[in-house]
């Protein structure tokens, strides 16, 4: 029954009451209205002999007459009707007075409203009793025990994180068969954290593990405890491992920890006061004078950079399992279990999809299979095919096309020598990734787009391959700077500057690749997330290192638009013919690029390259938003590939 409609129902019961009552009410008195005579009829009806028959009880007379009519009076005590019907010939019939059933009903009748207000009070009292209960438990904890029903996930949804689930794998089997470890002395382990990047399936995980647990598992979200009033989220917390205890061995799986286990006495501030009380209160309950046998604490977070170190050390969170984004062979192990129930054409390889996919998390790749599968409906398709899957890449990796942007010969133009100067740049400077696709068609935020894959799964650049990326940066700027000019630039390479100027910095400040200043951490930690900690640790640069770092991130720029602008002035003839063929057909994949510096047409290359339709056709300038944003965090400085478009 719907929340809504059960909020409303003993309202709807409390009217129907009412009306059946006043209906009742009102039928009866009609009734009555319409029969009822005076005693003075009656008697005329009577010496008129027009009465057949009466029925006595007590005062109260009902009767018929000869043509049938029904009729009803009342005697009054000193009246002796019955000599008088005797003389007229009235058959009479007697029967015992049932006073006591019309005074019942008459009671109920009249004692209805005060019957009536009487429930309506009971029912608002109990209303205020359960709104009181509802304030009580208010501390209680929010965890949910998961049923029989809704453990659907097994340890065989889960791919490509075969290490991490290993480890959850172990804590299913000291439930099933704790003897096994205990005769070596081992202990199961009392907290374990999933630690990784958003999308990689850290909650799926947990899923798994309630699915193959036959223990009770309970579910709570670490946003969950905190409250504006000083002491629930304690309370909370102490319920919840009260539950726990009554229903051990069990395991409670807190999601998003970091909303919870936060640094304490760290920003302006000095801390949030009750957020650090439920800290304490966790802390305590996971391992304090009190054991918790048979209680495992199963925990997700990204972040696990602001976690307070109390709450990592053994004794809580005695195992930290680092859930990454997966490698090759995982996405194609997370492709293999998405597309189970998706119809695939002959020609997919789900390998080649693996390979094109570098740096995609297990989120990416389920919506990768699902934007796939929307494609082929909207072209109402029976099956998935590899092009689909092409296309939903694109989609992803560059957004999706704008084509009802139309734009002018001109603009067009700019945008196509733009791109065209990023892919050669790209192209013939060593150390960078293989061009995947150019595009003069607007997507998402970009209004054209060169896009370069990794050949492999990439954990870290050389100098070299850094430095190759910040030219093939510069490609775009110095094309237009070569064609039109100084002068008639445009600011299409907004995005492409910011981006090459940050990774500069970081070359600086933060990768010791500058000889001038050595292998030295000079940046901020990026960590941090409190503005006194980032000014506190910025101060310690002095204004002479402050100008270095100034002059050698001058200095890689520099370098890297020298180097784009050598690339082209060699490349002019292979610039233009680029630029044209990008002209006729707004796309082109890497085969299509490298048969146009050949001199051949591309025609319909392998990678789909067709002639637009120009009643459709579009292009535009470059904007200063390009494509997907990389994702450049990571512990130890290091610098996570992703594909790039440019």
């Amino acid at each position: 029954m719907p929340d809504h409609f059960r909020k409303f129902l003993p309202w709807i019961i409390l009217g129907l009451v009412v009306a059946m009552f006043l209906s009742l009410g009102q039928g009866f008195g009609e009734q009555k209205k319409g029969n009822e005579v005076s005693y003075s009829q009656f008697l005329q009806r009577v010496e008129s002999d027009r009465v057949d028959s009466v029925t006595m009880k007590g005062n109260a007379i009902e009767g018929r007459l000869n043509d049938g009519t029904r009729f009803s009076t009342f005697a009054p005590d000193s009246a002796k009707p019955v000599e008088k019907l005797r003389q007229h010939d009235v058959r009479i019939q007697v029967q015992p007075s049932e006073s006591g059933e019309t005074t019942v009903w008459s009671i109920l009748i009249s004692w209805f409203p005060m019957l009536l207000l009487i429930g309506v009070v009971i029912y608002f009292m109990s209303r205020a009793r359960s709104g009181a209960g509802g304030a009580m438990q208010f501390g209680k904890s929010k965890a949910k025990m998961l049923t029989e029903d809704s453990r659907k996930a097994k340890f065989e949804d889960v791919a490509g994180i075969d290490e991490a689930k290993q480890e959850l794998e172990e804590i299913v089997d000291y439930l099933r068969d704790p003897g096994k470890f205990q005769r070596l002395g081992g202990e199961i382990p009392r907290g374990m954290l999933l630690v990784g990047p958003p999308g990689t399936g850290k909650t799926l995980l947990a899923r798994a593990i309630a699915g193959e647990a036959e223990v009770p598992f309970f579910t709570i979200s670490g946003s969950d405890f905190i409250e504006m009033f000083v002491g629930v989220g304690a309370s909370r917390v102490r319920d919840m491992f009260e539950q726990a205890k009554k229903n051990s061995p069990c395991i409670v799986f807190i999601d998003e920890l970091d909303a919870l286990g936060r640094k304490r006495g760290a920003g302006l501030g000095g801390g949030n006061d009750e957020r650090e009380q439920t800290l304490n209160q966790l802390l305590a309950e996971m391992d304090g004078f009190e054991k918790n046998e048979g209680v495992i604490i199963v925990a997700a977070t990204n972040r696990p950079d602001v976690l307070d170190p109390a709450l990592m050390r053994p004794g809580r969170f005695d195992r930290q399992v680092v859930v990454p984004n997966p490698d090759v062979l995982g996405r194609e192990q997370i492709l293999r279990v998405h597309v189970r129930k998706v119809p695939l054409s002959p020609d997919v390889d789900l390998k080649v999809i693996a390979r094109g996919t570098p740096g995609f998390s297990g989120a990416d790749l389920a919506n990768l299979v699902n934007e796939a599968s929307l494609i082929a409906a909207r072209a109402t398709k029976r099956v998935v095919t590899q092009r689909d899957f092409e296309m939903a890449k694109d989609k992803l990796l560059m957004g999706a096309e704008k084509r009802s942007m139309v734009m002018d010969e001109e603009e067009k133009e700019r945008t196509a020598y733009h791109e065209a100067g990023h892919a050669l740049v790209s192209l013939f400077v060593p150390g960078n990734d293989p061009l995947h696709k150019i595009t003069i068609i607007p997507r998402g935020q970009a209004m054209g787009v060169t896009m370069a894959l990794p050949e492999k799964d990439r954990y870290g650049y050389q100098k070299n391959e850094i430095t190759a990326r910040l030219a093939m940066m510069f490609g775009g700027r110095v094309a237009e700077e070569i064609i039109y000019g100084h002068e008639d630039v445009t600011t299409g390479a907004g995005d492409d500057i910011k981006k090459a100027t940050e990774l500069a910095q970081r070359m600086v400040t933060e990768w010791g690749m500058s000889e001038r200043l050595g292998p030295l951490r000079y940046a901020g930690n990026d960590q941090e997330v409190f503005l006194g900690d980032q000014l506190t640790r910025e101060s310690h640069v002095s204004e002479h290192t402050a100008r270095l770092i100034d002059e050698e991130v001058r200095r890689l720029i520099d370098e890297a638009e020298s180097r784009a602008k050598e690339v082209l002035g060699k490349h002019l003839d292979d610039l233009h013919r680029l630029t044209k063929a990008l002209l006729e057909y707004e796309t082109l994949g890497s085969e299509d690029v490298q048969k146009v510096l050949k001199g051949e047409d591309p025609g319909h290359g392998d990678s789909g390259t067709q002639k637009p339709d120009t009643a459709k056709s579009s292009a535009s300038v470059p904007s200063a938003g390009k494509g997907k944003p990389r994702d450049e965090g990571g512990t130890g400085g290091d610098w996570e590939p992703e594909p790039q478009p440019t």
